[in-house]
């Protein structure tokens, strides 16, 4: 079962306190872990991201992740219907806005995507039903998204574009199976999750 998600931190304190202000504490039922790391994140941009609802204000829940610490990301993403931001240490995210039709809440967490180029979605989507217990909710040109249950707020989406994968993933997903041994081990993709007991 899908149950968090694994972000590297320079500052595990720091970082932990931003994306719990910006979540507002909703999460979903997703534990965010931090993991100290000595490192600084690369200009790539990362293969798993989170993305936000930015709710009926939209532009001032991005001005408030803002004043938090956040910056203004450029991905190349063009005009889009949402913001793009990156979190202290550099973790691109999104903020929706209403009406995309990933967001069944006002704010908080409510998708971990997950980078897959087009020819390996059907594996990827195969791999993590089977890993985070998660169905199928919809399908399109963009990808998959697969929820725990039809009325989960939080959802999983897989799609391209694949960003490269030029070393170990910042953001992972975090699988909890207790038929398992814990560690860390790849997808069909190659990246990296954790199994915890």
């Amino acid at each position: 079962m899908l149950t968090g998600i694994v972000i590297d931190a320079q500052d595990t304190a720091g970082m932990e306190r931003f994306w719990r202000d910006a979540t507002r504490g909703r999460t979903g039922g997703l534990r965010l872990r931090f993991e100290p790391v000595t490192e600084p994140k690369t200009a790539h941009k990362n293969r798993l991201h989170l993305d936000l609802a930015g709710g009926p204000g939209w532009e001032a829940e991005v001005a408030r992740l803002l004043a938090l610490g956040a910056t203004r990301a450029d991905i190349g993403q063009g005009g889009v219907p949402w913001d793009v931001l990156a979190d202290p240490e550099g973790n691109e995210f999104c903020v929706l806005r209403p009406g995309h039709p990933g967001v069944l809440a006002d704010s908080g967490l409510v998708a971990v995507c997950l980078d897959v180029a087009e020819e390996d979605l059907r594996a990827q989507s195969a791999f993590w039903q089977t890993r985070a217990g998660w169905q199928p909710a919809d399908s399109g040109d963009w990808g998959v998204r697969l929820r725990r249950t039809p009325t989960s707020t939080v959802s999983l989406v897989l799609g391209p574009p694949a960003a490269p994968k030029t070393a170990r993933n910042r953001l992972r997903p975090e699988v909890t199976r207790h038929d398992r041994a814990p560690g860390e081990f790849l997808d069909a993709g190659g990246n990296e999750f954790h199994v915890v007991r």
